[in-house]
């Protein structure tokens, strides 16, 4: 549908070309991504319950994942249920106004989980660093202030952007090489100059992305150089193994958002960030609870006891 306006017609709506394939294999996509959908669901949510009803997982450390669970829920929610509708749909359309808003939480959501895993290095530098003055350092106020401005920044980082997209004009074609409101084939759909809204969404990718990555080899490197230098070989390993999964996932995350936003021009390489997309938007939000619990007895001690007091409850019930 398009609407007209002193003799330019302007799109109403965008099409998501996504994965093209023979129905039977959009079929089978559906299924694959119904499984990552309820198994990040089901994941994110198990560790929001543990940290917030049990007392040995309150701790800033935990904080920080619970609002980083939180954050994952929240951008697969964005992306992921419009992609597999699509899958099933024959014409793969999307509103303007719910492309931009895709656009604007996808963003939203994204920025503020690299400045939370900025803040989880800040706060694993403090432990292993400083670890006599880490509950002080470390207190409360200072926990909810680093979690409410990873939000705000998010918040006010992409909105400007957003907004400048808003008011561009798109007359047609209205095909967005993606399976998701991206930012790079959305404003290549726009007909007028984007040099300055590239510009400015590469402004904003840069210190946000590459700022929060600094920051956090910044940490690492205080953090390796004392580990290095605690006497006992178990000491040191018990020092690595909680650093070793906020590590893996700040590697991974940063690869893929590097590679595909941190670049002045993005469009002619769309395919490949579609499938590295798919890391950001599916993957790692179903691995990373995974992860942070794979090496973590204390979650898994919690998760036992929980999963022991629920089955006793249903047993004294049945």
């Amino acid at each position: 549908m398009k609407k007209h306006d002193k003799n330019v017609t302007y799109v109403t709506e965008f099409i998501l070309i996504g994965f093209p394939s023979p129905w039977e294999a959009e079929i089978l996509l559906f299924l694959v991504f119904l499984l990552i959908l309820v198994a990040t669901m089901l994941g994110n949510i198990i560790i929001i319950v543990l940290i917030s009803v049990d007392y040995r997982l309150q701790s800033p450390m935990y904080l920080f994942l619970c609002n980083l669970s939180v954050i994952e829920i929240l951008m697969t929610l964005t992306v992921v249920p419009k992609m597999m509708q699509n899958f099933l749909l024959e014409r793969k359309n999307i509103s303007f106004y719910g492309c931009l808003t895709q656009s604007y939480f996808y963003f939203l959501f994204g920025t503020s989980e690299y400045v939370l895993l900025a803040m989880m290095s800040y706060d694993r530098y403090v432990a292993i660093c400083f670890p006599l003055h880490y509950s002080t350092i470390m207190n409360e106020k200072v926990c909810i202030n680093l979690v409410v401005g990873s939000w705000l920044i998010g918040f006010f980082s992409i909105l400007v952007p957003t907004v400048m997209k808003l008011g561009l004009p798109y007359c047609g074609p209205n095909v967005i090489n993606h399976f998701f409101c991206d930012s790079a084939p959305l404003l290549h759909l726009a007909c007028t100059d984007i040099r300055l809204v590239e510009f400015i969404d590469f402004l904003v990718s840069l210190p946000v992305i590459l700022g929060s990555l600094v920051l956090t080899l910044i940490s690492y490197f205080y953090i390796l150089n004392t580990i290095l230098h605690i006497p006992s070989a178990t000491g040191r390993q018990k020092a690595f193994s909680t650093c070793a999964s906020h590590f893996t996932v700040v590697t991974i995350g940063y690869g893929t958002s590097v590679f595909i936003y941190v670049r002045p021009s993005q469009a002619s390489s769309m395919n490949l960030n579609k499938i590295a997309s798919l890391f950001t938007t599916a993957v790692t939000p179903m691995l990373n609870p995974i992860i942070f619990t794979y090496r973590n007895q204390i979650v898994q001690e919690v998760f036992k006891d929980s999963v022991k007091k629920y089955l006793g409850t249903a047993k004294q019930a049945g």
